[in-house]
């Protein structure tokens, strides 16, 4: 059992006395020595029934126990091995009457919380189009994820807005308590509230589960965070595995300082480094520590491997987001000579991203799937857009109508529909031309008004107008949560389809434009996605690929702004998420790396100028392979800034090494009124950060659709905010 570990994973294994912290590096065999550990226990001695061990998906859970099984047989089953959240509904199930439910108490998931939600807000005549439902369902769940009761909320609720929302909270719980329900948020608290008003429950538990095993220890929230320690208190045989660098779910409520905190929680606790990588070469290793060192709040550790051999990382600079796909799929093309698609991942910081790469695949006839989201033209707000422009180009189309009647939501039920389409087959016509009921009636006239507006738009003003006329973004806004964000970014992407088919098209008149577009479009979303076929590329965002691995990997978009996203670029606790993304991204690969960026890019229908990524800056240039090396380049230059002037020499050794920070005894005067982390207004591009300040010249990173600018500190336009 024993013999298949190295030194490190061997003593983690038996040290069984106290509180442990496992610092487990990327590949480090993070699964093999937990599963070990607890196989040992079991074959010396202790008693199944006395081990927990929690990890965060039901998979993971699942992976835990075979292999455990495998290594002590039946006796596994005894243990308790599971999520959070299924180990919560069996400390509740188990103690109801104590919390005051039936044992059969009911789950919500996420539709029925959002119904009770939609319930209350009715009940209280509040308007949904300014009380947006799932933005309350998701305020009451963040609420819950650091344990704040109505209670404990209304000490903090000071404008009109709050209190509305807290009196919401109060009557969803008061509603979910009385119908015997908890949501997906109570299976962490009722179990801490269950354990904070018993305490002999909880002694009973603690005496049971004397040693407990805490997997991805970096991606636990408040409640968790409270739940392992109420449980571990007694007998203090907690271990706890986790890497810092590779925590970045603090959108999801995941609290990485817990890992960092452990030795304070634990004054006598051992700390273990797992730092022998066993899947990616040295080059590899290297740039990702090179990358994670910059972080100020992490463990020191240093991945590294016996793997010596191996190529340099590939570094690309790219002409547009055209060229970065053309590069991709040039290269990808030559690997799946020798080697399966399987073997290959795409990775990006945004799912909007993927949509340029999907295309450039299906042109070069290159088999894809899109991990973790569906297809670019397979979601449901772009299909939805898709239904507003077919639906106006011709009113005779049913499926559209129907599809978009009641998006967003006007009160337009399914009854009113299918009464709808009665009619109009009673009378022969379309749905569209039937519409006589009220509400239906002001969605008619919404439509006829943009056909009417149509011919006088360009097609990417025609698609801001249906989104601005329907409200469609304004209600994603309101929803205010990663996946509203994240439609609202696919939205904004679509209007780099219509720029660039614009770009493409010069010449035709709107109409024909749009004609034009709608015939395109049928073209790539109506294409085979080749889903029978196991043998294809991953596309997908680095929050998805944690915990995969592949033989090559190309990470795109590596532009300041991009990556590091627009918003983390003036947070630093943010931009260190954004760095350990990076993180998770590199060690990914096992053997070949590539980092590519653009000069230009068109995003959300703006084309960005940004500087490589500070990333790429941050990895030493003796492990970087660069296949392209751009000159210095009036594409640089907008109309109200200029690139400073550097020499050929100095731009190639920018790009190569980045623009490192200058030798305390090199002092570059500024002149001017800013300081880098000033808010600033500008007349175009609205407030922005000042991120850096070179002479007279200074970077502001504006709003993620624009981008970094350099511009001058002279300029009238731009004020402090």
């Amino acid at each position: 059992m024993l013999n298949e570990l190295n030194d490190k994973q061997k003593e983690a294994v038996l040290y069984n006395d106290g509180p442990l912290l496992i610092i487990a590096g990327a590949g480090s065999g993070k699964t093999k020595t937990l599963t070990t550990k607890i196989a040992y226990l079991i074959e010396n001695g202790v008693n199944p029934v006395n081990i927990l061990a929690i990890t965060f998906t039901n998979k993971a859970a699942q992976e835990m126990k075979d292999r455990i099984y495998k290594m002590v047989g039946s006796k596994a089953k005894e243990s308790q091995i599971s999520t959070f959240h299924s180990f919560g509904v069996k400390l509740i199930r188990d103690n109801a009457t104590l919390l005051g439910y039936d044992s059969n108490f009911v789950i919500m998931d996420s539709d029925d919380s959002l119904s009770v939600v939609k319930k209350i807000l009715k009940d209280m005549n509040l308007d949904p189009k300014k009380f947006n439902a799932k933005g309350i369902k998701n305020r009451i769940s963040s609420c819950k994820n650091v344990m704040q009761t109505p209670d404990d909320f209304s000490k903090y609720a000071v404008s009109e807005i709050d209190n509305i929302f807290l009196d919401v909270y109060k009557k969803y719980e008061d509603y979910i308590y009385k119908n015997d329900a908890v949501d997906f948020d109570d299976l962490l608290i009722l179990p801490i509230k269950l354990f904070r008003e018993h305490e002999d429950i909880l002694s009973k538990y603690q005496d049971r589960y004397q040693y407990i095993l805490i997997d991805e220890y970096q991606d636990t929230n408040e409640a968790q965070y409270i739940l392992t320690k109420m449980l571990a208190v007694k007998y203090k045989n907690l271990t706890c595995v986790g890497d810092d660098s590779q925590s970045i779910y603090s959108f999801r409520g995941a609290n990485y300082k817990n890992i960092l905190n452990f030795e304070n929680d634990y004054k006598n606790a051992k700390v273990i480094l797992l730092e022998e990588n066993y899947r990616s070469t040295k080059y590899i290793l290297d740039a990702a520590n090179a990358v994670i060192k910059n972080n100020v709040y992490k463990k020191d550790k240093n991945l590294w491997t016996r793997k010596i051999d191996g190529d340099k990382i590939k570094y690309y600079n790219a002409t547009n987001q055209e060229d970065e796909a053309r590069y991709v799929c040039n290269n990808i093309k030559d690997i799946v000579k020798d080697n399966d698609y399987s073997n290959i991942a795409i990775l990006f910081r945004t799912n909007a991203q993927s949509r340029v790469m999907e295309e450039e695949c299906l042109k070069e006839d290159i088999p894809y799937k899109v991990i973790g989201s569906t297809y670019f033209y397979s979601r449901k707000e772009i299909k939805d857009l898709i239904a507003y422009i077919r639906l106006i180009h011709n009113t005779q189309d049913n499926v559209s109508l129907t599809r978009i009647i009641n998006v967003p939501r006007r009160g337009i039920g399914e009854k009113s529909i299918s009464n709808l389409a009665y009619r109009a087959d009673c009378l022969g016509i379309s749905m569209f031309d039937a519409i006589e009921d009220k509400k239906q009636l002001a969605f008619k006239e919404m439509i006829l008004k943009l056909i009417l507006l149509q011919p006088n738009l360009t097609l990417t003003e025609f698609i801001d107008k249906i989104l601005d006329t329907f409200g469609i973004i304004d209600e994603l806004k309101q929803e205010n949560s990663f996946e509203s964000n994240t439609r609202i970014e696919n939205l904004e992407e679509f209007k780099s389809i219509t720029k660039s088919f614009e770009e493409e098209n010069e010449g035709l008149s709107n109409n024909e434009m749009l004609e034009s577009f709608l015939f395109r479009i049928s073209l790539v979303s109506d294409v085979e996605e080749y889903k029978n076929d196991v043998n294809r590329v991953s596309l997908m965002t680095v929050h998805q690929v944690k915990g995969l691995e592949y033989d090559y990997v190309f990470v795109i978009g590596l532009e300041e702004g991009v990556f590091p996203h627009f918003s983390a670029i003036s947070d630093s606790s943010e931009l260190e998420e954004e760095r350990r993304l990076m993180y998770v991204a590199i060690t990914r690969a096992k053997k070949h790396l590539y980092l590519i960026n653009a000069k230009r890019r068109m995003l959300f229908g703006q084309t960005q100028r940004n500087l490589p990524s500070r990333f790429i800056e941050e990895i030493p240039k003796e492990l970087l392979d660069v296949e392209a090396v751009v000159e210095p380049s009036s594409s640089f230059n907008t109309s109200i800034n200029k690139t400073p002037n550097v020499n050929k020499e100095e731009f190639k050794d920018y790009l190569i090494n980045g623009l490192r920070k200058k030798k305390k005894d090199e002092k570059i005067e500024n002149s001017s009124s800013y300081n880098v982390g000033d808010r600033v207004n500008h007349k175009i591009f609205g407030v922005g950060v000042v991120t850096r300040i070179d002479g007279s010249v200074m970077y502001v990173a504006f709003e993620y659709k624009y981008g970094i600018k350099m511009i001058s500190t002279s300029y009238k336009g731009i004020s402090k905010v």
